[in-house]
């Protein structure tokens, strides 16, 4: 493995990738609890004055794709959708090889077949605690198939267009709209005294009645909320 390689990923941390699985987790639920609902429904429908024997069969029939719907989720769409999902696009994360490159097909499904030891005992925790104990914060998943979450930059990109605009709105230009965004987004990933001095920086340039002793006087939360107070001023 090149560890220069790895060290230039920007790699998703613990809450990027929880937020990605909860959003995954609520959509393959809808998804097999609609399937079953409404194939549950038509069964007793179908099933009117049949054969006990074959109206059984048929509430299988309407619960067994459910059972694919909800296992097969992650391992379809990551493959489709190249080391996406849903989830993972929406919280602006992918996965991929330690040296930067698209998984392939039988990476990711080795990933997915060991969510089984992930998950133990309940709630992810030994895939949680994985991620907090390994230096790249990833799962035994993870580590089986050679892969690592990183932030996803070509979400980043797309979410330019919507800030491009809103210098008309907050007096900042595009381009700083932009790296307050990226810092923000980053600020849990970030070296504590790096990300303090860069957020000192922008609030020195955007508010010149604040002197450098008052911004050095800011802690740590502090510098973060008012980042966020300047993104969202400038989103409005």
């Amino acid at each position: 493995m090149d560890h220069q390689q790895l060290a230039a990923l920007d790699i998703a941390g613990p809450g990027s990738r929880s937020y990605a699985f909860i959003i995954d987790w609520q959509y393959r639920a809808l998804l097999a609890l609609g399937w079953f609902c409404g194939a549950w429904l038509l069964v007793r429908v179908i099933a009117l004055g049949s054969d006990v024997a074959i109206a059984r069969l048929q509430w299988l029939a309407a619960l067994m794709p459910a059972l694919a719907i909800y296992l097969l989720y992650h391992p379809v769409l990551e493959v489709l959708m190249r080391g996406r999902t849903p989830g993972k696009r929406q919280a602006g994360v992918r996965i991929v090889t330690r040296d930067g490159a698209t998984p392939d097909s039988t990476a990711l499904l080795v990933r997915n077949l060991l969510r089984l030891v992930d998950s133990l005992p309940i709630f992810y925790v030994v895939g949680l605690v994985s991620c907090f104990i390994t230096e790249q914060r990833v799962r035994i998943g993870d580590l089986a198939a050679g892969t690592v979450l990183v932030l996803d930059h070509d979400s980043a990109a797309k979410s330019r267009v919507p800030l491009a605009s809103s210098d008309a709105h907050s007096g900042l230009t595009p381009a700083l709209v932009q790296l307050i965004h990226d810092v923000v987004e980053r600020w849990p990933s970030l070296e504590a005294g790096k990300r303090d001095e860069l957020a000192r920086s922008i609030l020195a340039r955007v508010d010149s009645a604040t002197t450098a002793a008052q911004l050095g006087a800011l802690s740590d939360a502090e510098l973060l909320q008012r980042l966020r107070r300047l993104l969202g001023a400038a989103l409005q």
